[in-house]
C-alpha cells in the first residue's frame, strides 16, 4: 500500500485530505465528524471580530458545481473560543484555524486562537492589484503567532506574482483556491436569482471550478517554495491525484463534502492511495509536482494521434460516437475509428466511461518543433 501520508511545514499529516473553510467544518461537532470520516487534518470555518450575517437561499447544487453566498461563520468568536475549538481539538488532528480578514482583525483574533492552532490559515477574500491590505493581515498573524500561517487565495490571472509577493511576505503556504465569481442562477419558477443575496449574485465551487484550480495550483507552485494546499472541485481520489501533479502538498474538499457528506474524506484518501497502487507509486511524495518536471520538456504539439481501442471494456454505449464531429467513429459490429477522418482532438477519450479509449503514449509525449 501507498504511503499516503506526509509532513507539511514541520507538521504531520497521516493523510493529505481534509475540510476546507467552510459548512463542512461549522462548527466543533462538524469537525469531529470529518476526523471520524478519514480526514487527515481539520481547517475550521473562518471566523471574524462579528458573526456573519448570511443571505439566504445560500447554497444551491446547479450544473456542473455549486453556488453559494456563505461567508465566515455565523458563530461568534466567543463560542468557538469557549466550545468549538476544544471539540475540534478532540479529535487529535492538526487543526488549522482559519481567520479574516483585516490586519485589524487579525490582530485582535490571533492571540485568542493561538492556545488551539497548530497552523493558521487567513482568507484573502477577493483582491485587486493592491497587496497591501493582504500583506499587513499576514504580518499582523506572524507576530502574533509561532505556528504557520497559510495563504488562502482567490482564481487570479496574476497568481503567479501574487503567490512570489505572499511568499516573500513571510507566508508560511498557499491555500488556493477560493470560490470563484460573482455568479449567478436563476430558479425558472419565480424568476429569480437563486441566492438570496441583495444581488442576486454567489459564488461557484465544485467541480466545475478544478481545471481554474489546477491553473492556478500548478502557476504558483511552478515559483515558489512554499507548500500548496490544494482546494477546488476535489470529488475524488483521481482529483486529489492531479492536484499533487500539479505541485499542491495536500488538498481541502469543500463542496463533496456538503453533498456526500463526511466519510468523503477516507474514501479520496483510499481511491488516492489505491491510484497510487496501481501506477506502482510508492509515495504521494512520488507524484507531486509531478507535470511541473515534465513541462520542463514540453512543447505544443500540432501532431495527430488516433486513440487506442480496448474492446474488451467498450460497452458500445455510442457516447464517442454521438460526439466525434469529425464522423471518424462508428459501431460497426465493435467501436471503429476512421484514421484518415479522426482529427486527434481526443474527446472521445476524456468522454469515455469504461476506459476503453486512451491516446497512444506518442501522442501524448511528441514534441513537435514547428
Amino acid at each position: 500500500m501507498a504511503n499516503v501520508s506526509t509532513t507539511i511545514c514541520g507538521i504531520p499529516f497521516s493523510n493529505p485530505v481534509m475540510p476546507a473553510a467552510g459548512p463542512t467544518a461549522k462548527d466543533g461537532a462538524m469537525c469531529q465528524a470529518a476526523a471520524a470520516g478519514g480526514a487527515g487534518a481539520i481547517v475550521t470555518k473562518t471566523i471574524s471580530v462579528k458573526p456573519a450575517d448570511v443571505p439566504r437561499p445560500c447554497m444551491a447544487e446547479v450544473k456542473g458545481g455549486f453556488l453559494n453566498t456563505e461567508l465566515w461563520s455565523e458563530l461568534s468568536k466567543e463560542q468557538w473560543l469557549e466550545t468549538e475549538y476544544k471539540l475540534a481539538q478532540e479529535t487529535g488532528l492538526p487543526l488549522i484555524i482559519g481567520l479574516g480578514y483585516t490586519a485589524e482583525q487579525i490582530a485582535e483574533l490571533a492571540p485568542l486562537v493561538k492556545p488551539y492552532a497548530t497552523a493558521l490559515e487567513l482568507s484573502t477574500h477577493y483582491i485587486g492589484n493592491d497587496l497591501s491590505p493582504i500583506i499587513n493581515a499576514l504580518h499582523a498573524a506572524k507576530k502574533a503567532v509561532d505556528v504557520p500561517v497559510f495563504m488562502k487565495m482567490s482564481p487570479h490571472p496574476n497568481i503567479q506574482e501574487i503567490a512570489l509577493a505572499m511568499e516573500a511576505a513571510g507566508a508560511d503556504g498557499l491555500v488556493m483556491i477560493n470560490s470563484f465569481g460573482p455568479c449567478m442562477s436563476i430558479d425558472l419558477d419565480s424568476g429569480l436569482p437563486l441566492m438570496g443575496s441583495q444581488s442576486g449574485y454567489g459564488w461557484l465551487s465544485g467541480a466545475a471550478i478544478k481545471p481554474l484550480a489546477i491553473r492556478c495550483i500548478y502557476d504558483a507552485a511552478s515559483v515558489v517554495n512554499i507548500p500548496i494546499f490544494g482546494v477546488g472541485g476535489v470529488t475524488n481520489g483521481r482529483d486529489a491525484a492531479e492536484m499533487l501533479m500539479a505541485g499542491a502538498s495536500a488538498v481541502q474538499v469543500c463542496t463533496e463534502g456538503i453533498l456526500r457528506g463526511p466519510a468523503v474524506y477516507g474514501k479520496i484518501v483510499s481511491e488516492l492511495a489505491q491510484f497510487l497502487d496501481e501506477r506502482g507509486y510508492t509515495s504521494i511524495e512520488d507524484i507531486k509536482g509531478l507535470t511541473i518536471r515534465k513541462m520542463k520538456e514540453r512543447q505544443a504539439n500540432y501532431t495527430s494521434a488516433v486513440p487506442e481501442i480496448e474492446q474488451q471494456k467498450c460497452k458500445m454505449c455510442g457516447a464517442c460516437e454521438v460526439s466525434c464531429v469529425y464522423g471518424a467513429i462508428t459501431r460497426a459490429g465493435q467501436l471503429r475509428i476512421d484514421r484518415n477522418r479522426c482529427f486527434g482532438c481526443s474527446l472521445c477519450v476524456s468522454r469515455c466511461r469504461f476506459n476503453a479509449l486512451r491516446m497512444p503514449a506518442s501522442g501524448l509525449q511528441e514534441v513537435h518543433h514547428g
